[in-house]
């Protein structure tokens, strides 16, 4: 199965956040436009379409504009009508004429990484704009003529509160908004906030307390009419991101970009995670895989449960024999077992027949737990 989605992945930041481990650097404008002219021609080798693009890093409106305004054309090219097309974008990169470039062309969904609305929760995270660009940058952004606008939140730092967690995202709910991912703080190996945490200058939350916060985005959200699909993401009706869909049902997927991933034909492959090296190595004509992986049919398969399992729907048995060519309860027979008894998963049924599993409420709170299970 070829792949319907292209991820793009531009690895230019205006500061690194203390808490990021996704590859980035910090912007620089002559490795950015050598970087851009790859990235434009790899596109223009790609003869087929795609059902969703997606350009993540980074902050890919770091870019300036003309370089955005080249890349989106080139990308553009590979959508059609039906296309969702993303583009991530930071409140501090976001003005009136980066807004026109990505509408003009044809972005159709946009991610900003506001993280918080909380003027401390910024400044602790690292980050370089303040609560009020923030909601502007919704605002405008809607202003200018989106109508289907996602924002990131984080929760869950040392020292926050469930109240001051419930205002935030009360805050955000009188945003625009059509899509919101509300994440639970991780510390991220090698970052700055795991080297924080390792010699106690931080120290992290009660898990009760993150437990909390997150059941608490969980019914908010639902009352506002933000449905719940994902562990992390909730959508207005319609608004559900597909791109996303394609990774959780663990669909092929082309990835362009330093330390882009592609899945393609069972085979997984991840490009060198370096600027200098990606732009070295394609000059001289060498592979930009850094690592490559068949995956086998049991593998896949697991991953393929891994994956599903996040969404709200769970695992329909059916869908997953004409996905991965397994029986479900067979497969995960243990699995199943010691998850119903700690109560993290049920059953769907239709009658007293079981049709698929899925998370209960308990489960959602232990995902990680299911997830490694079903691996």
């Amino acid at each position: 199965m070829h792949a319907k989605s292209l991820y793009i992945h531009i690895p230019f930041c205006r500061r690194k956040c203390l808490y990021c481990d996704f590859y980035s650097i910090v912007y620089d404008d002559n490795l950015a436009v050598s970087y851009v002219d790859i990235i434009v021609s790899q596109l223009g080798s790609i003869e087929k379409k795609f059902s969703t693009v997606y350009i993540g890093g980074g902050t890919p409106t770091s870019l300036n504009r003309r370089l955005l305004e080249r890349l989106l054309k080139a990308a553009r090219l590979k959508c059609d009508n039906e296309t969702e097309f993303t583009v991530e974008a930071n409140p501090e990169s976001i003005d009136e004429e980066k807004l026109k470039t990505l509408l003009d062309c044809g972005v159709n969904r946009l991610s900003i990484g506001i993280q918080s609305l909380d003027e401390r929760k910024l400044k602790k995270l690292g980050r370089i704009h303040d609560a009020a660009k923030a909601a502007d940058s919704v605002i405008l952004a809607l202003r200018r003529g989106f109508k289907n606008i996602s924002a990131d939140l984080i929760f869950g730092l040392w020292s926050e509160t469930l109240n001051s967690w419930q205002k935030e995202l009360d805050e955000a709910l009188s945003l625009p908004l059509k899509h919101l991912s509300c994440y639970s703080l991780t510390y991220e190996k090698n970052t700055p906030l795991f080297f924080a945490l390792q010699n106690k200058s931080v120290e992290p939350l009660e898990d009760e307390t993150v437990a909390a916060m997150y059941e608490y985005a969980i019914e908010r959200l639902s009352l506002r009419g933000f449905k719940q699909y994902e562990i992390s993401n909730f959508a207005k009706e319609g608004f559900e991101c597909r791109h996303n869909l394609t990774y959780w049902d663990n669909l092929p997927y082309l990835g362009l970009g330093a330390s882009a991933v592609s899945y393609e034909e069972g085979v997984r492959s991840e490009n060198i995670s370096s600027v200098h090296d990606f732009i070295k190595r394609y000059t001289e004509g060498r592979p930009l895989e850094e690592f490559s992986e068949k995956l086998s049919p049991l593998k896949r398969a697991k991953e393929t449960a891994a994956l599903k399992i996040r969404t709200k729907e769970g695992i329909d048995f059916g869908w997953f024999k004409s996905a991965t060519g397994y029986d479900f309860p067979h497969l995960e027979k243990k699995a199943i077992s010691a998850l119903l008894a700690k109560g993290l998963i049920k059953y769907k049924k239709e009658g007293n027949v079981p049709t698929g599993i899925a998370l209960r409420h308990k489960g959602f709170l232990f995902c990680d737990t299911v997830s490694s299970a079903l691996l």
